[in-house]
């Protein structure tokens, strides 16, 4: 299985039927599991041996979409979650207690600014976010003796601004703390982030991962072999008296962040992933690669189409040449992924009267499915952040973000033609 291709991964991996078992991943509907003896269920409980026992910390279903997805990524372990809200929440809260600091890309998709700037302070642990092009000298001066980890999106929704792994991931290692990388616009498919120093990986599974717009998810990847015992993570090093003592480096030297992950996290919040959601989006993943090949080459084409329109100011896109975020493209994706964004010539008054116009792609506040999309992120997904937020995360008011769908690339340029036209 570990010399299987990417494309035979998605279909293979995570569920192997045994003797006359269903031959596609079964939805585990239930709840509770039934035990021989008592000492099972204790020996479960205590984290002991490997099972079932609730579906609120582990499921069937929910377990063979995590070990597909930790084989996608190329990791030791997954914890599926409901949303990609929680996957991130749960990466930095994993680590970083009250009085804890975290660095973050400034980039960010809105509603991660907004759990980042508002909901974490709550808890006590500050983010502090730091420019795109912000230099390794730069970065490693803002890390405090209380930092614990460096967060950033590979690709950023949707100021599509790649991330500089190997510069994050240098910074975040010469400090002894993780680099966590949401991977969501990318997938696996088109970019391993492990590959180039991160640490934890997360995806909002709801978006190309599931692919049709069906299921709301998350997950968090952990890549394997970070040095814990270095100080920095006592809940990893120290005895968890709430399972009796146990020692997650100790007990769990694979994959100690997931163990404590799920056995803190997940059992005491309640918030994993639905078995019927694993479902659908296991099936997602089973044509992701097919999907992403064509999600990328019409979003290149309408790129390009929009670049030469006369009626367009601007476009960003990592695909086309002299794009700021071009280079790190070439050198850490292997595709641009399916998002762009550009701004009508008469700003976001004209913008309106494009997407008004438009008659196959809809106006969604969703992105990277299969349908061609569009929304105003300023005034929908980000109207959370403050003017200067918008700036930092690469938002202008006229910006209009495309989800470039898989339909045939003639009929969008057309339909974004005959819009433009009514500009």
């Amino acid at each position: 299985m570990a010399d299987w291709k990417f494309a035979t991964k998605t279909i293979q991996c995570g569920y192997t039927p045994g003797d006359g078992e269903a031959r596609i991943m079964p939805i585990v509907q239930s709840t509770t599991y039934k035990y021989d003896n008592a000492q099972s269920v204790a020996e479960l409980f205590d984290l002991k041996r490997e099972g079932f026992f609730y579906t609120r910390l582990a499921n069937p279903t929910v377990d063979a979409f995590e070990k597909k997805m930790a084989a996608l990524e190329n990791g030791v372990a997954a914890v599926a979650l409901s949303a990609g809200q929680t996957a991130n929440a749960f990466a930095i809260l994993n680590i970083a207690e009250c009085g804890d600091h975290v660095l973050a890309n400034a980039g960010l998709y809105g509603g991660t600014v907004s759990l980042f700037s508002n909901t974490l302070k709550k808890y006590g642990v500050e983010v502090e976010f730091f420019p795109q092009d912000i230099t390794r000298d730069e970065l490693a001066k803002l890390v405090r003796p209380n930092t614990k980890a460096i967060f950033a999106e590979s690709l950023a929704n949707p100021a599509l601004i790649v991330a500089d792994f190997e510069l994050l991931a240098d910074v975040a290692h010469a400090n002894g703390i993780p680099l966590i990388v949401d991977n969501t616009f990318p997938t696996p498919y088109l970019c391993n982030p492990f590959d180039f120093g991160a640490d934890i990986v997360t995806h909002a599974t709801t978006k190309y991962i599931d692919g049709h717009a069906t299921s709301v998810g998350g997950i968090v990847i952990e890549k394997g072999g970070f040095n814990w015992n270095n100080g920095k993570f006592p809940g990893l090093c120290e005895p968890d008296e709430s399972y009796h003592g146990l020692t997650y480096i100790k007990d769990f030297p694979a994959c100690p962040y997931s163990v404590k992950l799920r056995a803190q996290y997940v059992r005491d919040m309640g918030i994993p992933m639905m078995p019927f959601n694993a479902f659908l989006s296991n099936l997602g993943l089973e044509t992701l690669h097919v999907r992403m090949d064509r999600h990328c080459e019409n979003a290149q084409k309408l790129a390009e189409f929009l670049q030469n329109h006369p009626k367009v100011a601007w476009v960003k896109y990592p695909g086309l040449p002299g794009d700021p975020g071009y280079a790190l493209a070439q050198k850490y994706l292997k595709g641009a992924s399916g998002v762009l964004c550009f701004g009508a010539k008469g700003g976001k008054a004209a913008g309106e009267r494009v997407m008004n116009a438009l008659k196959l792609a809809a106006i969604v506040v969703h992105v990277a499915d299969v349908r061609t999309g569009v929304l105003h992120p300023a005034s929908m997904t980000h109207r959370q952040l403050s003017d200067s937020e918008l700036v930092a995360a690469g938002i202008s008011p006229e910006l209009v973000r495309v989800s470039v769908g898989i339909e045939d690339i003639d009929d969008i340029i057309a339909d974004f033609d005959q819009a433009l036209a009514q500009a």
